[in-house]
C-alpha cells in the first residue's frame, strides 16, 4: 500500500466556495482516506506523516481538488486539419500523450473528451505509459453529411448510394437516418464512451457548413438519445443557435456544448428541462489570436469572429434563466496551453463562487464522477491541486497557471510541484 500525505494546506471548498483551514489530506493508493484538521489533531498529523512514502508540504497555500474541463478534444493536436490526412499515425499518438501530459501538469486531473477517437490514449494514461488526466470520452462524434463533425473537403463528393449512411473516420461517424444513427451510437457504447455527442448545428471549424445551420432531425436525435439512456447515459449536442438548440432539447439531449447564440426564450426551455450548457468562451478567443498563424482557414476565422462576443452574453442570459452551467475550453492543437484561462474569461461574467461551483460541482456530474473528483473527502481519488492565490476571492488566478500553480497530484502521486 502506497500512503501519500499532503500537509500544511488551506484546505478550500468550491463546492460552498468557502475556506476550511489547515487540513492534512491522507491518501493511500491513490484514494483520499483522510481529511485531519491540523491543529485539532496533531498527533494523528503526525503519525500520518510519519508512516508516509510521499509528503508534500504546501507550506499554508490553498489546496483545490484537481481541476475538471468539460470539454476537450484531446485527439485534435494542431489547427491545421489539411495536415491530419498525411500525419503518421505513430506521429499523432506521440502528439496527443504531449496534450495530455501538459494538460495534467496544468491542474486538470480529469477531462470529458467530447469528440475523437481516444481509446489508445486512455489505455495508455491507464497503464502509466504516459501522463495524462483521467478522461470520460465520448469517442467519435455523430454527425450527419456536410455536418459540423465531417471533415471532408468539398472535392469529395461521393453521395450516400442509399437511405441510411455511416462512414467514420478518427473524430466521427458520419450517420444519416435512424437506422445509421442508432448503429453508429451502439458501437461508440460498445467501445465504451461515457456518453454520447452529436452535432446539430454547424460550427465554426468544420469546412463545408453554415454555423447558423439546423442539424439532424429531431428523430435522428431522438434515437441517439434513447441509445445513450438505455446505457445509462446521456447525450450532449453541439449546438449554437435557439433553433438548433430547441430541437435537441426537444429530442432529450441532456447537455449543449458552446450556445453562443443562445436566445432569451431558448435559456428558458433550456432550465425548464434540467438542461446544462457548457460555454467554452476561451476557444474563441484562441482562434481569434492563434488561428492565421497555426492554419486555420479563413473560411473558419470568419464564422469564428460571429461568436466571439456572443459567447459571453449567452452565459449572461443562460444565469438569468437558471441554467446550471459547466465549464469548459474545447481548445484545438496549438491552442491547448490557453485552457486555464477559461476561468479568467467566466470572471468576466460570473462571481467566483458560480464559476468555482461550474468547475467542481457541474463538471464532476457531467463526468458521471461526483463524489470521486472535484472534491477533497475520504472516498475520492486523491486529485490535488496547490495554489498560491485564495480562488474564492480570486478565481480567475487560476487561469495564471505558471505562476499560481504551486503543485499538481493526480491520485496520489506529484505531477508537479515548486514546493
Amino acid at each position: 500500500m502506497s500512503r501519500f500525505v499532503l500537509s500544511s494546506g488551506v484546505l478550500v471548498d468550491p463546492a460552498e466556495a468557502v475556506v476550511l483551514g489547515e487540513r492534512t489530506v491522507v491518501a493511500e493508493d491513490g484514494v483520499v482516506v483522510d481529511v485531519l484538521d491540523a491543529p485539532a489533531a496533531a498527533a494523528a498529523v503526525r503519525s500520518a506523516i510519519a508512516g508516509a512514502d510521499v509528503v508534500l508540504d504546501a507550506g499554508g497555500r490553498f489546496v483545490l481538488p484537481g481541476f475538471v474541463d468539460a470539454h476537450v478534444h484531446l485527439s485534435i493536436t494542431t489547427m491545421d486539419f489539411a495536415s491530419t490526412s498525411t500525419r503518421s499515425s505513430v506521429t499523432w499518438a506521440l502528439e496527443m500523450a504531449a496534450v495530455a501530459e501538459a494538460m495534467v501538469a496544468r491542474g486538470y486531473t480529469t477531462v470529458r473528451d467530447t469528440g475523437g477517437d481516444v481509446a489508445g490514449l486512455r489505455q495508455a494514461i491507464r497503464r502509466g505509459l504516459v501522463a495524462g488526466p483521467r478522461v470520460v470520452a465520448a469517442g467519435r462524434v455523430l454527425t450527419q453529411t456536410g455536418g459540423h463533425g465531417d471533415l471532408r473537403s468539398r472535392v469529395d463528393v461521393e453521395p450516400p448510394s442509399c437511405g441510411c449512411r455511416i462512414e467514420a473516420d478518427w473524430f466521427a461517424h458520419i450517420a444519416d437516418g435512424v437506422d445509421a444513427v442508432r448503429a453508429a451510437a451502439r458501437h461508440e457504447l460498445r467501445q465504451g464512451a461515457g456518453f454520447l455527442k452529436l452535432m446539430a448545428s454547424g460550427g465554426v471549424a468544420s469546412p463545408s457548413d453554415p454555423l447558423e445551420a439546423v442539424q439532424y432531425t429531431h428523430d435522428e436525435i431522438a434515437a441517439i438519445v434513447t441509445e445513450a439512456e438505455h446505457r445509462g447515459t446521456y447525450a450532449t449536442a453541439h449546438a449554437y443557435t435557439p433553433a438548433a438548440i430547441d430541437q435537441a432539447v426537444g429530442a432529450g439531449v441532456r447537455c449543449i456544448e458552446h450556445g453562443n447564440l443562445l436566445d432569451a426564450a431558448t435559456a428558458a426551455t433550456m432550465a425548464a428541462r434540467g438542461v446544462t450548457l457548457v460555454p467554452t468562451l476561451i476557444t474563441y478567443q484562441a482562434m481569434e489570436e492563434l488561428g492565421e498563424k497555426f492554419g486555420l482557414p479563413e473560411v473558419n476565422r470568419a464564422k469564428n469572429r460571429g461568436v466571439l462576443e456572443a459567447g459571453f452574453r449567452a452565459v449572461e442570459l443562460a444565469r438569468e434563466a437558471g441554467v446550471t452551467l459547466g465549464l469548459g475550453s474545447d481548445l484545438l492543437g496549438e491552442a491547448h496551453g490557453l485552457q486555464n484561462r477559461e476561468f479568467e474569461l467566466r470572471a468576466e461574467v460570473e462571481p467566483a463562487a458560480d464559476v468555482l461551483r461550474s468547475a467542481f460541482v457541474v463538471n464532476p456530474e457531467l463526468c458521471g464522477l461526483a463524489g470521486k473528483v472535484g472534491v477533497v473527502a475520504p472516498g475520492a481519488f486523491a486529485d490535488l491541486v496547490v495554489v498560491d492565490a485564495d480562488p474564492t476571492v480570486d478565481v480567475a488566478s487560476l487561469g495564471r497557471w505558471e505562476t499560481n500553480v504551486a503543485a499538481v497530484v493526480s491520485c496520489g502521486r506529484v505531477v508537479r510541484s515548486r514546493l
